[in-house]
């Protein structure tokens, strides 16, 4: 089955970043000239995505406002004559089919996934964390999708964390099937204790998910945080059916973490166009005072 659909949680606080995120979405926090969101939308259209479900809460409306059309900004584009300007605003609003639905009460990650629903329908969709940005070859949603239709299975997008920073993820049991793909048997949310710690492996802001998560998140109680953990949800579907876990291909940034955006505007600005010279010759300099 082709996967046309994609949900997009993006209804947390951003409290790691504070005092940012007060009255600002970290998902759009801008990495050179696009905002976090946008780099997540293109991932998910260029692995075949039509239609995108975001999810968002009160004060995210600069999320909706940036998908939309800008008819007073596009017709001083055009009659400036800046016709790459002009066309690059229309394209962010034709991207995809993009929805939006709020999340009215912080009850957790599986909480806001539930919310989707009505929009996915009973069929397989695709999960992107609205704070983590991938940069990869081919989109990392996409190399999860494959793998759903070589399986049949949920597929998770996972990556080694440190010993010392996997109390802060979720650990996850895992067998190598061939190459970058495992066979995944049950996963600990936040392991606390060293006898927790399945692997050194972790979901990190990917999966492919079947329609019976729904059912599965409905029946979830409240976990780590007194909060409904998709995690949690998955862990039932993992234990008795399996999924796959998939080590994708690409550097992930963590725009919810100070450092991580950080990273994101120094790596991806030395490899754009208009400003990796001026940033490489600006870091050598700088360098020198270090």
């Amino acid at each position: 089955m082709k996967i046309t659909k994609a949900v997009i949680p993006a209804a947390g606080f951003g409290t790691r970043v504070l005092p940012a995120t007060k009255n600002f979405p970290k998902e759009m926090f801008p990495i050179v000239d696009k905002p976090t969101i946008q780099y997540i939308v293109e991932e998910a259209v260029a692995a075949g995505i039509t239609d995108i479900l975001i999810i968002t809460n009160r004060g995210k409306g600069l999320i909706e406002d940036h998908f939309d059309r800008s008819p007073e900004l596009e017709q001083i584009l055009e009659k400036g004559g800046k016709t790459d300007f002009l066309n690059t605003v229309k394209g962010i609003s034709e991207l995809a089919n993009i929805s939006f639905i709020r999340q009215k009460e912080m009850k957790g990650l599986g909480h806001a996934v539930l919310k989707a629903k009505g929009f996915v329908g009973n069929e397989p969709f695709a999960v992107l964390f609205g704070d983590g940005v991938i940069i990869s070859k081919e989109p990392a949603i996409k190399q999860l999708i494959d793998h759903y239709g070589e399986y049949g299975k949920g597929v998770v997008g996972v990556k080694k964390v440190p010993e010392s920073e996997i109390h802060k993820y979720g650990s996850l049991k895992v067998e190598n099937l061939h190459d970058n793909v495992f066979a995944c048997t049950d996963m600990k949310e936040k392991p606390q204790t060293k006898e927790e710690i399945l692997s050194l492996y972790s979901i990190l802001d990917r999966c492919v998910l079947p329609p019976e998560i729904f059912d599965i998140l409905e029946q979830t109680k409240p976990g780590i945080g007194g909060e409904i953990q998709l995690t949690d949800a998955m862990r039932e579907i993992a234990v008795k059916e399996g999924m796959v876990a998939v080590e994708f291909e690409g550097k992930r940034y963590d725009m919810g973490n100070k450092f991580g955006i950080l990273q994101a505007q120094i790596e991806v600005g030395l490899e754009h166009p208009e400003t990796k010279e001026q940033l490489k010759d600006y870091i050598k300099e700088l360098a020198k005072t270090l």
